[in-house]
């Protein structure tokens, strides 16, 4: 079984929008989104929800505000002043700012404070035209996104196997963080798409740098091409030398914001020489998959 993992410096790179035609041009494959901080391949696949699963990750304190004394204890050893007054005077959790280090638990001297576990989000096996799609949602302000990641990802192989798939097709997210590094470890190939701004350039050179860090084999596309047909080629040069291998290029084309706005692929909605690409780039993929 290989995975393939779709990534890219920035946003708004078009790295969703290529994931779907290769989920729309693949055979017995499982697909993943692990951009969970932003998820949106579901709305160019429409997935059907068959189970949805909630995601529990780290503790959050919780104080009492019935039990409390208002000693203040509490708040004056949380480094991280998370720790607030309710008008009656009472000490009181913010949950946006609460870390999860018990130090608060810990010190107060009524032992007013509980610490159960955080739910952080959701992740969701559900069905779509192109076959199974693994995917999920962090809760607005969590952390541990790369968790969520790599409980994703595991899900996804597990489903697999046991579907007998020969391909899971990952939609990473941007940037080089934490949710990154998890989307990529230990994949089979990564496909960074980039674009060709400064920008572009920039963020792909540190993508590949990461990959080169994690020894995963990394090919590059150039969408948009033709807005800076210079660019592109320097983009292209900086990718060798990075240790990638510029896979395809793929021109500026309305008809990916017609697609988007159907809720379908670029493959569903078009004939033209955009598609023709995709389609030859698929097939590029599939040859140095094996």
């Amino acid at each position: 079984m290989k995975e393939i993992v779709v990534i890219s410096g920035k946003g708004g790179t078009g790295k969703t929008s290529i994931t779907g035609c290769f989920a729309a041009l693949a055979e017995n494959a499982i697909l993943a989104d692990c951009d969970v901080d932003a998820a949106d391949l579901h709305m160019l696949l429409a997935p059907e929800v068959i189970k949805a699963t909630d995601f529990i990750s780290g503790n959050e304190a919780v104080i009492r505000e019935d039990d409390c004394i208002a000693c203040g204890v509490c708040m004056e050893k949380c480094r991280f002043n998370a720790i607030e007054t309710t008008p009656e005077g009472k000490c009181r959790v913010d949950p946006y700012g609460c870390e999860g280090c018990m130090v608060c638990v810990e010190v107060c001297p009524v032992k007013a404070i509980d610490f159960p576990p955080n739910h952080c989000g959701e992740w969701y096996y559900s069905h779509t035209r192109f076959g199974p799609l693994v995917h999920a949602r962090l809760g607005i302000a969590q952390e541990n996104s790369g968790k969520l990641v790599s409980t994703v990802r595991r899900e996804a192989a597990v489903m697999a196997e046991e579907l007998q798939k020969d391909l899971i097709i990952v939609d990473g997210p941007p940037g080089i963080g934490c949710p990154v590094i998890a989307s990529i470890t230990g994949a089979s190939l990564l496909i960074v798409v980039t674009e060709p701004t400064i920008s572009g350039k920039h963020d792909m050179k540190r993508v590949l740098e990461l990959a080169k860090h994690f020894s995963v084999p990394a090919l590059v596309i150039v969408n948009k091409w033709d807005i800076n047909p210079e660019m592109t080629a320097g983009i292209e040069e900086e990718a060798v030398l990075g240790g990638a291998h510029p896979i395809g290029r793929i021109p500026y084309d309305r008809a990916f914001t017609v697609a988007q706005i159907n809720g379908r692929t670029l493959v569903e909605e078009s004939s033209g020489i955009s598609v023709e690409n995709i389609t030859t780039i698929w097939e590029k993929v599939c040859r140095e998959l094996k």
